[in-house]
């Protein structure tokens, strides 16, 4: 009697202790496989048969069986393990979420190839020559887009605006820009009676590297495969809302020459259009619809 109590109390501890129940049942386990593997053994040898396959088997079931046992043992543990785990792993996703989208960044401008170090892009409403690139950082040497110039800042870019952001390479324009720009000035002139002589003076001042814009322009285009402006100068009259007139002038030149070819085609502008303003036949003389109404 006393040893059926004791056992019962026994069996009590081992069941309501998972880990005593663990390795008590584990132990007992391993040593019932063991036993049952030597007497195969032993059989095969006595019998000169090859077992080796039926060990093998005994031993990957043997060894699902206990982790089957174990997971069902510790299943609540396990379930609370594994959500104290999301939750963490959840926490370190939210607190690091910039530096992983800075290394996402960087591994997706690395594998397209979007830039290199010395090209000029533009990433959102930033410009600027690339002058280093790492995990979570890019810098650039600030370019002032309508100068074409260098700012003498330096730009540190988190990585994850590569991904978030517009970035645009604009490489091309490190040597030679599509330049625009826009001259604006009131009605009492038309434009159109100095506008020819204006376009040559444009021309003039791009004579002297038009073989080489030529060149460069073709072979713009053959990498973009796209038609772009250039290499003859273009003028556009225009006016705006307020009823001035805007002659819109766009060449293709060295950038590095862009302010200054600017300069003079506003210079020369700006003499014609005093010309024609002081002049008594500065205004074009348009032909009389009436008459040809009648004809």
């Amino acid at each position: 009697m006393r040893l059926e109590v004791w056992l019962e109390r026994v069996l009590e501890f081992i069941v309501g202790h998972k880990l005593v129940m663990s390795v008590v049942f584990g132990a007992l386990f391993l040593v019932v496989r063991q036993w049952v593997l030597r007497l195969i053994r032993k059989r095969a040898k006595r019998k000169d048969e090859d077992k080796r396959h039926v060990v093998n088997a005994i031993k990957n079931a043997t060894n699902f069986m206990l982790v089957l046992f174990l997971l069902v043992v510790w299943s609540n543990e396990l379930q609370n393990l594994a959500l104290s785990i999301a939750a963490f792993m959840v926490a370190i996703v939210l607190a690091t979420r910039e530096f992983i989208q800075c290394i996402m960044g960087f591994l997706y401008a690395t594998s397209t190839r979007m830039f290199r170090v010395g090209d000029w892009i533009q990433v959102g409403n930033y410009h600027g020559e690339v002058m280093e690139s790492h995990w979570f950082t890019l810098t650039l040497l600030e370019v002032d887009i309508n100068t074409y110039e260098y700012t003498g800042k330096t730009l540190n870019l988190p990585n994850n605006l590569l991904v978030i952001s517009t970035v645009k390479n604009l490489n091309y324009l490190k040597r030679y820009a599509s330049h625009t720009f826009t001259l604006v000035r009131d009605q009492s002139v038309n434009v159109f009676a100095f506008k020819q002589q204006l376009l040559e003076r444009a021309r003039g001042h791009c004579e002297h590297f038009r073989d080489v814009a030529m060149r460069y322009n073709s072979l713009i285009q053959k990498r973009l495969d796209v038609v772009i402006a250039g290499p003859d100068p273009d003028i556009r009259v225009t006016t705006n809302h307020l009823g001035d007139t805007e002659v819109r002038i766009k060449i293709f030149c060295p950038t590095e020459q862009a302010t200054e070819i600017e300069q003079k085609i506003t210079e020369d502008f700006m003499a014609l259009w005093f010309a024609c303003s002081t002049a008594k036949d500065g205004q074009l003389n348009l032909p009389d619809l009436s008459e040809k109404v009648a004809e």
